[in-house]
């Protein structure tokens, strides 16, 4: 097994702004230099690690180079803030980078809180992003109900939900606020 160096503050640093500024090269350079392990324990002075300053920048190559290297806990990491790398790139309403974090770690990643009680999904409701919200809301895992005439025996055709029927969909965030959306479950246009 390899031992590897231990980074300086200033490598830590430099790793973090290379991360924000979209520096792949410096990224791959900081990794064959000090490991895996190193990239995945480097925090800023508020929590916030590489996979925050590339996805709150929108930076989708040094995010697919980063991706298979951290380790899974820094996927969910959150900063002092309570907010997450997903948190962020809603924030900044990147959907791209947003799309690969849920499809590499889960939907799960989605229901994340932050100290302000908000979701990412939340945190796109809140400045507008209603593109991000809409591919927020289809990604999550939500349980199904299914509704129920008074008679369960008799089948009612209009109960059926044909697949192609638009679905609205109420969430209500941590303040009580009720957002609403409408899912298009028909073919896109």
């Amino acid at each position: 097994m390899a031992t590897w160096p231990l980074p300086t503050d200033d490598d830590k640093e430099n790793l973090l702004l290379s991360c924000r500024y979209d520096d792949l090269d410096e990224v791959q350079g900081f990794m064959t230099k000090f490991g895996s392990d190193a990239l995945s324990s480097v925090r800023d002075d508020n929590g916030n690690t590489v996979l925050h300053m590339t996805c709150g920048n929108g930076h989708i190559d040094v995010l697919d180079y980063l991706l298979p290297l951290v380790s899974p806990s820094v996927l969910s990491a959150q900063n002092s803030a309570g907010s997450t790398a997903l948190h962020w790139a809603a924030l900044n309403q990147h959907l791209e980078v947003a799309q690969k974090l849920v499809q590499f770690t889960g939907a799960d990643l989605i229901d994340i809180k932050n100290t302000a009680g908000r979701s990412p999904l939340g945190e796109a409701e809140m400045i507008g992003w209603d593109e991000g919200a809409k591919w927020l809301v289809q990604e999550m895992k939500l349980d199904e109900t299914s509704q129920h005439d008074v008679n369960d025996n008799e089948e009612d055709s209009s109960m059926a939900m044909d697949a192609a029927q638009d679905v609205e969909v109420e969430i209500q965030d941590a303040d009580g606020q009720v957002a609403k959306m409408t899912i298009s479950g028909g073919a896109t246009t």
